[in-house]
């Protein structure tokens, strides 16, 4: 083979495989030597430069001199952005909903290519503050309400980046489950509560997926801003949690240079607001700092770096295509894992009588929708809604109506919807209703719910699809139409994807990370969620909110208060039934359990179940939720077909956090096993004893 097609070949297995993979390692002692050996070369002035964005905000500072370069950083979850176009996968609550851990490794190792197509050292993800209350305005970025759910998610999103040679960043550290008022109003929880809802995921990220930094909140908790909060930094992070990388602030997160010293922020972003010479400075030549405070954080840094590699290869790969066709497959195949069938009256899939034809309508009937904020990314290319539709051929015709609300409806409108096969109505947010720094409403916007009661007012076969981060009130159409389809934010492919999954080229396999309530009323954080009016705790003032609900959020609190919520967590709807049978219970050796079972498709078409496991103590000593997920596996099956499904339960699984030992402790005793299709619908059920 003569050196030309040697070339050729070699371009296109890159084009194929992308990159070779850089397997991230944990932070070794040969790294902290390096790391340590240049640090006892930086000047005083180039260890405060170090310490700080640099340039246009998304790097850190060069120490050329030394060989150490400058590092880019990136937002985001959803896709690589700042002044570039990218691969827009679906959002990370998309992710979440597709309950499947090696469908988001894929996720994170593309967007670990796109991110080295551009010279991306560290991605700013992934979000994983607990889906509290469907308000929050930056839901859609995160990974749902359970933080078990959260954590097999993260951890695959974490490892996939990581694999690429690219630093993942876990966000944001914590308690950041509002976007109200963001930098003033604390957060406050007990330690039970931190430990077993809004801890566990970053623990996953520490200890497991080995992340290489994290970004603390903008919000007080417990009334410490948490990128000056000794508990989160220091106690909880670095001695608990053994995390030996670099911790950093979110964007103008910091507010105080001696708290943010002291406390274990080790660098301040985008620049240097509370870490400029002219502050730091005084405080050395006082000595109510030291040169080795600055040290410490140098040291974390550097010894980061130094573990990814940054230090000895060049980041830019240019033999990965900044438009990847892996990523935009990864993209269409997550997509098609994610979307939620809440509701079909048999109009789904869609079959369509001759000269009948899809009438598509609303909003979002030709946009690609995304939220607001970091999360928000420009694709290179996309499919909507209606390219989607359009591209299944002759056989589905489509007439793409151009009302957007139900003022904007004409009698010729009227008369396309009542001669259609199928109508679908297309809803939802977007990045000016659904983003950072601001939450949202339980209603769609203005005129959504009024076009499709107007559609549902003048045809039975009314497909709703709804492109949201979380809950909505229904109540106006939810019984008028017939079929419920949730679509998240999709990413580029996701038109397309759900296009092919309402005509039935698969089955609908998404399942609910978070609970679905009928009101706001019913969600256990309803008269808590906002601050009341301030008030002096501990001898200050200010914005509070007070987590009273404790460890029941969620589908907890609605087990507790006895609320039947409108779609329960875990659920959806798939083309084809199940059914569960044979369940055995194995305690193991080490204080866990083996739980087995049959699971078999019984319908008339190929589908995927997810099959979940909670847990739930029979006589706790102190209060606990009724059921706890503890375990799920996703797992597709040919109608008429059945396989054994084996899942382990470790000892933790039976555990709560004791705060008298600060530690989790498991009761021996008696604990429920339930397995089924949703917290709701469970469908077999056992006991062990522990």
């Amino acid at each position: 083979m003569n050196t030309k097609l040697l070339s050729i070949a070699v371009a296109a297995v890159a084009l194929l495989l992308g990159s070779p993979c850089v397997k991230a390692q944990s932070v070794t002692k040969e790294d902290k030597d390096q790391a340590a050996a240049l640090v006892k070369q930086m000047t005083i002035d180039e260890k405060i430069m170090f310490i700080s964005g640099y340039n246009d905000g998304f790097h850190t500072a060069p120490i050329e001199r030394l060989g150490i370069p400058s590092i880019r950083m990136a937002d985001g979850p959803q896709g690589v952005r700042n002044n570039t176009k990218s691969t827009l996968f679906p959002c990370c609550l998309a992710a979440a909903a597709s309950w499947n851990p090696e469908a988001v490794t894929a996720m994170g190792e593309g967007l670990g290519q796109d991110s080295r197509a551009r010279g991306v050292h560290i991605l700013l993800g992934p979000g994983v503050n607990i889906f509290r209350s469907p308000l929050n305005g930056r839901n859609f970025e995160y990974m749902g309400e359970d933080p078990y759910l959260a954590a097999r998610i993260s951890v695959a999103y974490i490892k996939g980046i990581q694999s690429q040679g690219v630093m993942a960043c876990i966000k944001h550290f914590a308690l950041n489950n509002q976007e109200f008022d963001r930098h003033h109003v604390s957060s406050d929880a007990d330690e039970r509560t931190m430990n077993e809802i809004y801890f566990p995921t970053f623990r996953a990220a520490v200890e497991e997926a080995k992340v290489g930094s994290v970004m603390s909140s903008y919000n007080p908790v417990n009334s410490v801003h948490a990128a000056e909060n000794p508990f989160l930094l220091r106690t909880t992070l670095r001695e608990r949690w053994g995390f030996e990388g670099l911790v950093m602030s979110d964007w103008t997160s910091t507010y105080s240079s001696l708290g943010a010293v002291k406390n274990g922020l080790d660098l301040e972003m985008p620049k240097a607001f509370c870490f400029t010479p002219e502050l730091l400075k005084p405080l050395l030549e006082s000595g109510v700092i030291t040169e080795a405070d600055l040290d410490e954080k140098v040291q974390h840094i550097l010894q980061t770096y130094i573990a990814f590699g940054f230090l000895g290869r060049e980041q830019l790969d240019k033999n990965i295509p900044e438009d990847n066709p892996k990523s935009c497959q990864t993209a269409y195949n997550l997509a098609k894992e994610a979307s939620v069938l809440l509701k079909n009256d048999g109009v789904l899939p869609i079959v369509l009588k001759k000269k009948a034809n899809i009438v598509l309508m609303g909003p979002h009937a030709d946009v690609i929708p995304c939220g607001g904020g970091s999360g928000r990314v420009d694709p290179i290319h996309s499919a909507t809604l209606a390219d989607g539709l359009k591209g299944l051929g002759k056989k589905y015709p489509v007439k793409v109506l151009g009302a957007k609300d139900s003022k904007s409806v004409s009698a010729s409108d009227i008369k396309a919807i009542e001669a259609a096969g199928a109508v679908v109505v297309a809803v939802g947010f977007d990045k000016t209703s659904e983003k950072e720094n601001s939450d949202r409403s339980f209603n769609l916007p203005d005129g959504q719910d009024e076009l499709i009661a107007l559609a549902a007012a003048h045809s039975k076969k009314v497909i709703v699809v709804v492109f949201a981060g979380g809950g909505i009130d229904m109540s106006k159409w939810q019984d008028k139409v017939a079929a419920i389809v949730w679509g998240w934010y999709p990413g580029q492919e996701g038109g397309k994807a759900i296009a092919e999954m309402l005509v039935g080229k698969y089955s609908p396999s998404g399942r609910l990370p978070m609970t679905m309530w009928t009101r706001l009323e019913d969600n256990p954080t309803w008269d808590s969620y906002y601050p009341k009016e301030p008030l002096t705790k501990r001898g200050f003032t200010g914005k509070y909110v007070v987590y009273t609900e404790g460890v029941f959020m969620g589908y907890r609190g609605a087990e507790r208060k006895g609320v039947t919520p409108l779609y329960p967590f875990g659920y959806g709807l798939t083309y084809s039934t199940f059914e569960y049978s044979k369940l055995f219970v194995i305690p193991t050796d080490d204080g866990g359990a083996d739980v087995q079972f049959t699971l078999s498709n019984t319908g008339n078409f190929g589908a995927s179940e997810v099959a979940q496991v909670y847990v739930g103590e029979q006589n706790p000593t102190v209060a606990r939720p009724v059921k706890e997920l503890k375990a799920f596996k996703k797992v597709y099956l040919p109608k008429g077909e059945s396989t054994v499904v084996k899942l382990h339960l470790d000892k933790k699984s039976f555990a709560y956090y004791d705060e008298s030992v600060h530690n989790w402790v498991a009761n021996p005793g008696k604990f429920n096993i339930f397995v089924g299709a949703s917290v709701a619908d469970i469908k077999l059920q056992a006991e062990t004893n522990l």
